[in-house]
């Protein structure tokens, strides 16, 4: 696939361990977008919890990690999809989905998976405009669907979705983690740096999408059970 928009990998091309901590990104464009968002959303907890993931997903030196390692872009990800986008869901005014759930889900289990096909993934992280793209398409998707689940009045319906959400991720993590080579050529060079083979850093990005990437979700539909006890119990009457 050749194409060449803004042609570049936003954060770099990775650093070695010792230079981790001299890597933020400090680009300006991308602390004005947050600091408006920031402002935006000043009065929902929820929003501001929101960008300080994001602070951490694009500005610190995680951002160049994951331009570099398989790992430490599944982390970035799951920040994106996981976190952020259901902290989002939850500041934005709360209104009836004019879509159903379903369709939210397969949307953005269609846009995360696409994006982890080798040629669509290796060309976001050699073209900038691309690189954007799919960040933009993760985070949004991520958070219509978010925003489907929490604002259904069907506590049984949300924690279904959730868990379909969840299993998902974990599929895909799955299939990353049991590949027998390596799939990403961006990421065919810095895992030597941190001792570890492209195959083994694909491995481990893959265990942390199949498990600890589930605990977002966990906690997501550990607040919607939480939500319908309370809904299910009512006022107390003495």
């Amino acid at each position: 696939m050749s194409i060449d928009i803004f042609s570049g990998s936003y954060c770099g091309t990775g650093p070695a361990p010792g230079l981790v901590w001299a890597t933020w990104n400090f680009d300006p464009v991308l602390l004005a977008a947050l600091s408006l968002m920031a402002f935006a959303l000043r009065h929902k907890p929820s929003g501001l919890a929101c960008v300080a993931v994001l602070v951490v997903a694009f500005v610190s030196p995680l951002c160049a990690m994951a331009a570099g390692l398989f790992s430490a872009r599944v982390v970035h990800h799951v920040l994106l999809v996981a976190v952020a986008a259901p902290l989002l869901a939850t500041a934005l005014p709360r209104q009836r989905p004019s879509s159903p759930v379903a369709l939210h889900f397969v949307l953005s289990t269609a846009i995360l998976w696409a994006w982890h096909v080798p040629a669509a993934y290796d060309l976001a992280l050699r073209d900038m405009a691309v690189y954007w793209i799919m960040q933009i398409t993760l985070l949004g998707s991520a958070t219509l669907f978010w925003r489907a689940v929490l604002a259904g009045r069907d506590t049984v319906s949300g924690v279904l979705w959730s868990l379909a959400g969840l299993m998902q991720m974990g599929f895909l993590g799955a299939i990353l983690t049991l590949a027998p080579v390596a799939l990403y050529a961006a990421h065919r060079r810095v895992p030597f740096l941190w001792g570890m083979s492209p195959l083994a850093d694909q491995q481990l990005g893959g265990l942390i999408m199949w498990v600890p990437a589930m605990l977002p979700y966990l906690a997501v539909i550990a607040l919607l059970a939480r939500r319908g006890w309370r809904a299910g119990v009512g006022p107390v009457s003495t």
